[in-house]
């Protein structure tokens, strides 16, 4: 749990080695570029790179993938498969918007059968007119005298055809367009287009066995597009060059060996508090999932602390609490084990698999807890009754854990916030506000006089501490403003009832659709058994999307919210390591 310390490198060298040293840094990945002036309008994407990248989307979606083509690939070549890739996308691309036309127009021209006009000589200026009109509106077209024949009829419309030198004016509805293609041939054309379509595809999946070289030829040239860039980003003063950038401090040795070896001049700084450095976060491979959650809302600023283990084991805890139920929290388990080996392939998908199996097990553990199983509570005395512990029926006991944990959590936010202020005068203030929660909650559970000095200790910090600079009237203002804070604090911590609620939402819900299935069982005995099965199913099988939204939706709020509320995480810069992407694709 740490944001890496970084230095700021400066380096220096001679023109004529500019490219190469910059080439050799890109292979070390380890820096974040600081502009020393503007690189310009400088493309990102060549002709090339957005072609090869939008081929290898396509290839990409395909449901069949071959494996990698073995050997070498050159640029000319893959090239030519990217065109040929795209030539096969808009063809397949213009067979399937046919496809669509041809089966809206055969489904409009069915009720008219398969019919051909006799040729023009034939018709002598007589032309045919097609509505479809309802059976209300027949009465006008019997009565009138028109020349027309029905040749079909639904429940609501009757097929007419009408023969006419002009369009009838005493038609109750507007005319319907045919067209003059029959419908035998637009069924042809529709299975001759199908066919292409599946040659299209057959064709598709055996290009797919290029999709390795293409991914590492795009990464080269985006490489090679971030190489020119950064060449626009030093400053350059004839013979010499400047490059400035942050580096990790434990990068500090690769970085010199390379400068010696590239005869470069290199200067190390430490990061003075008036900068403000981007933001490298580095967890364990079990806890990194925390940074990515922390990482979808903000990036903390480089001087305060990594919440991202703190958020992690929260999100976990609410997300359990949300859910509760041992049968979704299994039902969790299969969706995970399905997609297990596709998370594998990427290394947010590894970490969020870790993620998934804590959500996993803390559902499992919590829905035991409050003996939910699919909605059934287990018999007392048996080995599932055992591990019941709480009562989500008792409404009383469950508000007062989850304003305790409310309570916690904010008391951990003030707490990571005492850490950052450091020993001083600055720290009293977060340190009142501790004070006065826990002050809060000893009142509420009848702790008498130690609850009124923990409130009056606590607001005393607050109110002469939360400004410790400026004149004294200057610093009661700021402690004054801060105690209106009061109300903030309360209503955050009562925010935390959602979990009970949201919980005892999931798990009523659950016990409705078994009522309602074993009410339809009763009422209905054999044929029934179809008809609750099928209530099951659709009704949990909605509770538990539900269940899932409100877990992802809710556990995260309470930590972007009111967590970093009091935490108070300033935003910062993320650190963009100029790297070779062609090395996490690239394989000899």
């Amino acid at each position: 749990m740490s944001i890496v310390p970084l230095v700021k490198v400066t380096v220096y060298g001679h023109q004529s080695d500019k490219k190469m040293a910059l080439a050799g840094m890109q292979e070390l990945g380890c820096l974040h570029i600081i502009p020393m002036q503007s690189a310009g309008n400088v493309p990102h994407d060549d002709s090339s790179s957005v072609r090869i990248r939008e081929a290898l989307k396509f290839l990409k979606s395909c449901t069949r993938q071959l494996p990698d083509e073995q050997g070498s690939g050159d640029f000319d070549t893959l090239s030519a498969v990217a065109d040929e890739v795209l030539d096969l996308q808009l063809q397949s691309q213009q067979l399937s918007d046919e496809r669509e036309t041809l089966v809206r127009r055969i489904k409009d021209l069915q009720p008219w059968g398969d019919f051909i006009f006799p040729p023009d000589e034939d018709r002598h200026l007589l032309r045919f007119w097609f509505y479809v009109v309802p059976h209300s509106q027949m009465v006008q077209i019997e009565e009138s005298n028109l020349c027309w024949e029905a040749v079909g009829s639904d429940d609501r419309s009757v097929y007419v055809v009408v023969i006419s030198e002009s369009e009838p004016q005493e038609m109750p509805v507007a005319r319907t367009q045919t067209g003059n293609v029959p419908l035998s041939e637009l069924k042809n054309r529709l299975n001759e287009v199908e066919r292409t379509l599946e040659d299209c595809e057959n064709a598709r999946a055996g290009l797919t066995r290029w999709c390795g070289w293409l991914a590492r030829i795009l990464a080269r040239l985006e490489d090679q597009a971030t190489l020119s860039e950064t060449l626009k980003k030093t400053y350059d003063d004839l013979p010499l060059f400047v490059l400035q950038a942050w580096a990790p401090r434990d990068s500090v040795e690769p970085l010199k060996s390379h400068a010696s070896n590239g005869s470069l001049v290199l200067e190390i700084e430490e990061a003075l508090p008036e900068e403000t450095p981007p933001t490298l976060l580095r967890n364990r491979p079990a806890l990194a999932s925390g940074q990515d959650l922390v990482s979808f809302y903000m990036t903390p600023n480089y001087w305060y602390s990594d919440p991202s283990v703190i958020v992690l084991f929260s999100f976990v805890l609410f997300f359990g609490m949300i859910v509760g139920d041992v049968g979704y929290g299994l039902l969790l388990g299969l969706v995970v084990l399905m997609s297990w080996k596709r998370m594998d392939q990427s290394i947010v998908g590894r970490r969020f698999r870790i993620l998934f199996v804590a959500l996993v097990g803390i559902t499992v553990i919590w829905g035991a807890m409050v003996g939910s199983y699919f909605g059934v509570a287990p018999e007392p005395g048996t080995l599932m009754g055992g591990f019941k512990l709480l009562d989500l029926n008792d409404y009383g006991k469950m508000m007062q854990i989850s304003i305790i944990i409310g309570a916690a959590h904010v008391i951990l936010a003030n707490m990571v916030e005492i850490r950052r202020l450091g020993f001083g005068f600055g720290m009293l203030s977060p340190a009142g506000w501790v004070a006065m929660v826990v002050g809060g909650l000893v009142l509420g559970y009848g702790g008498g006089p130690a609850g009124y000095w923990l409130l009056g200790a606590g607001g005393a910090g607050v109110l002469f501490f939360t400004g410790v600079s400026g004149t004294p009237g200057q610093r009661l203002i700021k402690g004054l403003l801060g105690l209106t804070r009061v109300t903030n604090c309360f209503g955050d911590v009562l925010s935390y009832l959602r979990l009970f609620a949201l919980g005892l939402a999931t798990s009523s819900l659950a016990v409705t659709f078994n009522d309602l299935a074993m009410q339809v069982l009763s009422a209905m005995p054999g044929i029934g058994l179809l008809f609750a099965m099928f209530i099951l199913l659709i009704g949990h099988g909605l509770n538990f999307a539900l269940a899932l939204v409100s877990g992802f939706v809710h556990g995260l709020r309470l930590n972007f919210i009111e967590f970093f509320n009091w935490s108070a995480p300033e935003e910062g810069v993320p650190f963009r390591a100029f790297a070779k992407k062609e090395t996490a694709t690239w394989s000899p």
